[in-house]
C-alpha cells in the first residue's frame, strides 16, 4: 500500500481538538511607549482556568516592570496614560496588589522581566477577569488598557504598587469572540 494513503488515513483518524477549543475567544494589544514608539504585543487567550497572557515585547528598560489592566481603553501618552484611568477592579472594595490584605484586583498581573537587550518574552496566567462575555468580561462599554511601569510592583502598596512612571500602553481589542452555544452538545476528546 502507497505510504501516503496510509499516513493520510492515520492523519484522518486522529482525535480532533474539540469544537469549543477552537473556537475560543481572543484578544490583542498593541503596546506604544510614551514617545509613540511600538514597544511589541500582548495576546490574551481564552483557557479552560482563566486567560493566557502572552508577552512579546522590546525597547524596554532592563529589569522587573509592573503589568495592570486600567478601566479604560485610552492610552494618551500627553496625560502619562493615566487617561487609562485606575486599574481594573471588578468587585467592589478589592485593594491593588496579591500581598494585600483584600487584593488582588482583576487587573493585577504579576511583574514581568525585560532582559539586558530589552526584551521580555513572557506568558502568564490570569483568572480575576475573562475576555469573553459576561460581568467578569473586560469588554464593557470602555474596554481596558494594559500598562507597563518604569520599575516592579511591591504588591502592597496603594493604588500602583509603587511602580513608577507609565512607561508603555496599549488598547486590548477582541480579534476573537467566545463561540455562542448552537444547542448541541459535544463530548470532550479523550
Amino acid at each position: 500500500m502507497d505510504r501516503r494513503i496510509v499516513f493520510l488515513a492515520a492523519v484522518l483518524a486522529l482525535p480532533g481538538l474539540p469544537a469549543s477549543a477552537a473556537l475560543k475567544a481572543r484578544a490583542i494589544a498593541r503596546l506604544s511607549s510614551l514617545d509613540g514608539k511600538p514597544v511589541g504585543t500582548v495576546v490574551f487567550d481564552a483557557v479552560n482556568r482563566g486567560v493566557l497572557v502572552t508577552f512579546d515585547l522590546h525597547d524596554l528598560p532592563p529589569g522587573p516592570h509592573a503589568v495592570h489592566l486600567h478601566t479604560s481603553a485610552s492610552c494618551d501618552a500627553k496625560s502619562g496614560f493615566t487617561s487609562a484611568g485606575p486599574i481594573l477592579t471588578l468587585v467592589p472594595g478589592k485593594q491593588h496588589g496579591f500581598l494585600a490584605e483584600g487584593g488582588p484586583e482583576a487587573g493585577d498581573l504579576p511583574n514581568q522581566f525585560a532582559g539586558a537587550d530589552g526584551h521580555l518574552h513572557a506568558s502568564t496566567i490570569a483568572n480575576g477577569f475573562s475576555i469573553g462575555n459576561g460581568k467578569r468580561s473586560i469588554f464593557d462599554h470602555d474596554g481596558v488598557a494594559i500598562i507597563l511601569d518604569a520599575r516592579g510592583d511591591d504588591y502592597r502598596t496603594q493604588p500602583l504598587g509603587n511602580a513608577g512612571d507609565r512607561i508603555a500602553c496599549g488598547v486590548v481589542i477582541r480579534t476573537r469572540g467566545p463561540a455562542k452555544w448552537d444547542g448541541i452538545p459535544r463530548r470532550k476528546a479523550q
